[in-house]
């Protein structure tokens, strides 16, 4: 039976392991934590179900859905109250709603978005002439930030790319590549030179009918999934808890240090952050490692604040808001938890799931937990006109856990692809290279165990 060793015990790791038993292979688990399942952490409390990492996952990704019925927990899955989805933004200190007919950034309704106060004429103006642009020479790969000014402006990436990025990668716009982040935009760009014109055309091309709901999730949160991913690997697989060192090729196996102690594998694959892998492989592989170096990762802090309905004021109705850079302090976004999903919180609570840190702000992770708090509290009376003292909260810091794709990254993946190719029974897995939601590390994980099984 093949020995495969899973360096990292997150949802890429559990995933892999998942696959390599479905193909006959052995696991070898290892994780430096406790608690398998990496920043996917559940946590039930007074009836609230409360995420400590990611809430759910992107329905159009097909990756999480399919493991999640392979595993019988379709019966538990939960889209989210997309009739009521609002999302504000922050402009000169008040919540201002995202108009209608936005793709992201890309206007698709000329209405909603000509009345919004969150764009100037100027703006909207240039939005409109954007539809006449003409495709033009394929460019270099430039930063989210230089392709969206090239076709709506500095207002439009200021308040609409730089906080909805903010709010999936936690990165800055003026570092993320857009052919890495937004690749679809990027083709659209080539065929038409017109976004507007790209989007309203693959629109037309769908063909008509009842959507899945934006994101899903499980009634039990996303720990269900990992709890029962667990639940299935534990018996058939070694789990051992512990840093992995290094490692050396020897013959046809590898062996793994890990806390000081060898053991051998016929393969290795590696789930856990590009930096760590880099620290493990600096001997073994040195030009996979100078290529893993450079991908960077920004911190966050999620903080879940519980209050009695009584004591709070009024709530605007939909999913929460984000903060843009211009007029952020130390909140980056907030999530309105029972607005989003059924069930999560009873009627007589009220949860706001806040979001702090990510690049510029990760100084925020060293603040002790209560002024942390009380900053979010002052953040959060003078967008929302309240403060109550919450009956309770549930505080997370990430350290160095979401990759942040720089302008190079896909040239670098492919340089690391060709590496990879020379290094027999050797893969990479997981947010740091070809996507950072749930399904893109469940669909890195299984794809690295197939390879290597």
């Amino acid at each position: 039976m093949r020995r495969i060793a899973i360096i990292g015990g997150g949802i890429t790791g559990l995933a892999a392991a998942y696959e390599a038993l479905c193909l006959n292979a052995r696991p070898i688990l290892i994780e430096q934590d406790s608690q398998l399942g990496g920043v996917v952490r559940t946590e039930t409390r007074d009836g609230c179900t409360l995420e400590g990492g990611p809430d759910s996952f992107l329905s159009a990704k097909p990756a999480a859905l399919e493991l999640i019925r392979e595993l019988g927990l379709a019966s538990d899955v939960i889209g989210s109250n997309d009739a009521s989805r609002v999302t504000y933004l922050v402009k000169n200190g008040r919540l201002v709603p995202l108009p209608d007919g936005l793709m992201m950034m890309v206007p698709t309704r000329i209405l909603p978005v000509a009345l919004s106060p969150l764009l100037g004429w100027g703006t909207k103006i240039r939005m409109g002439l954007e539809y006449f642009r003409r495709p033009g020479a394929d460019p270099a790969d430039r930063t989210v930030e230089e392709f969206v000014r090239e076709h709506y402006g500095q207002e439009t990436v200021d308040y609409l790319a730089e906080p909805l990025l903010a709010g999936v990668y936690g990165g800055s716009v003026r570092e993320l590549s857009v052919r890495s982040v937004l690749p679809r935009f990027v083709e659209l760009e080539a065929k038409y030179g017109s976004l507007t014109r790209g989007v309203l055309a693959a629109r037309a091309k769908t063909p008509a009918g009842e959507s899945a709901p934006l994101f899903q999730t499980l009634k039990g949160g996303l720990g269900q999934l990992t709890r029962e991913l667990e639940r299935r690997i534990r018996p058939r697989a070694e789990v051992i808890t512990g840093t992995a060192e290094t490692i050396q090729r020897e013959a046809e196996a590898w062996k793994i240090r890990v806390d000081g102690s060898w053991l051998e594998a016929d393969a290795v694959l590696f789930a856990c952050p590009a930096w760590a892998a880099a620290d493990v492989l600096r001997d073994a592989a040195p030009a996979v490692a100078r290529l893993l170096e450079p991908i960077a990762y920004s911190s966050s802090i999620t903080l879940s604040l519980v209050y009695r309905r009584e004591a709070c004021g009024r709530i605007p109705p939909g999913f929460g808001f984000l903060v843009p850079a211009r007029e952020r302090g130390t909140l980056v976004a907030c999530t309105f938890t029972g607005a989003k999903f059924s069930h999560r919180v009873p009627d007589r609570l009220v949860v706001l799931r806040c979001f702090l840190g990510g690049t510029g702000g990760e100084h925020v992770l060293d603040l002790p937990g209560g002024e942390i708090i009380a900053q979010t509290r002052r953040e959060l009376r003078a967008l929302l006109g309240w403060d109550a003292e919450p009956e309770f909260h549930v505080l997370h810091r990430w350290r160095r856990a979401m990759a942040q794709y720089a302008v190079g990254h896909s040239a670098r993946m492919k340089e690391l692809d060709a590496e990879l190719t020379r290094i027999p029974a050797l893969a990479l897995a997981g947010n740091g290279y070809d996507g950072i939601g749930i399904p893109d590390c469940i669909r890195t994980g299984r794809a690295a165990a197939r390879r290597l099984a």
